[in-house]
């Protein structure tokens, strides 16, 4: 049977993409991947849809790469990512996309969360880089794009420790935008994509093409950087469960035991 994993919702012209894994910390399996590349496709397709908002079912935002199914299946897993890849799509969307960080971004799940124009985000929000501590390499743009928002020493320093950040601080480096009470969250990233539909959408889609190409000479050197890397840098795919469960009892413990324990499958 299969797993509903994206609920796609309507408020007006913004539409709203919810990854809807909860017990997985809405982590991108086979199925959320073709399912999420598919949706955000659809939506820069929809003339209907001006904006859209990318958040995750709570308690998580996204916690990136599914590990249990990368580990069970190796090289088939991140094969995915070479048609459908749904981290990369996020930012080729034309529409302004806000994201909408309701708990813990994590390696993939800040590469998500980094495509967007701009993020908002709870105070139960908080983001780290581990993708060296289980054994791989960026691969979704975050070595292009972390460091032109929090800059250089600081991206540098969230890839190579691992380390946590939370939502206040996330506010301080220039990570997020702005950070609200939980509840609002929702309601505040939809206030500010409709802010956002107002222009007309011709001048609305030029003026994002105009910030993706003053980004180009920065961001997209660090794209091919890593689609290289990529291809040279095999991940032991049978390590990686045992560095997951290494890296999540860390996480878990610098959150206060926040972290839900994802079910084994």
């Amino acid at each position: 049977m299969r797993e509903n994993v994206l609920r796609i919702e309507d408020e007006g012209s913004v539409r709203v993409l919810v990854l809807d894994r909860p017990a997985a910390r809405n982590a991108l399996s086979g199925e959320l991947i073709t399912a999420l590349y598919q949706a955000l496709a659809d939506a820069d397709a929809d003339e209907s849809v001006d904006a859209l908002v990318l958040t995750g079912a709570d308690p998580a935002f996204c916690a990136g790469v599914d590990l249990k199914q990368a580990a069970r299946e190796g090289a088939a897993y991140f094969a995915r990512f070479r048609t459908e890849n749904c981290v990369a799509r996020v930012a080729q969307v034309r529409k302004p996309v806000i994201g909408a960080v309701n708990g813990p971004a994590f390696t993939g799940g800040l590469e998500l969360a980094l495509g967007c124009d701009f993020l908002v985000a709870s105070e139960r929000a908080s983001f780290a880089d581990t993708h060296a501590r289980v054994g791989v390499l960026p691969g979704g743009g975050l070595t292009a794009r972390l460091p032109h928002l929090v800059g250089p020493g600081m991206a540098r320093r969230m890839s190579m420790t691992g380390e946590l950040v939370d939502a206040r601080r996330a506010e301080r480096i220039g990570l997020v935008t702005e950070v609200v009470p939980h509840g609002e969250l929702r309601g505040r990233a939809i206030a500010l994509a409709a802010a956002a539909t107002e222009i007309p959408p011709s001048s609305l889609r030029a003026l994002k093409a105009l910030y993706v190409t003053g980004a180009r000479p920065l961001v997209d050197p660090a794209l091919a950087a890593e689609a290289e890397a990529g291809r040279t840098h095999a991940p032991d795919y049978t390590a990686l469960e045992r560095r997951r469960r290494k890296v999540t009892a860390r996480n878990r413990a610098q959150l206060g035991g926040a972290l839900p324990t994802p079910p084994s499958h």
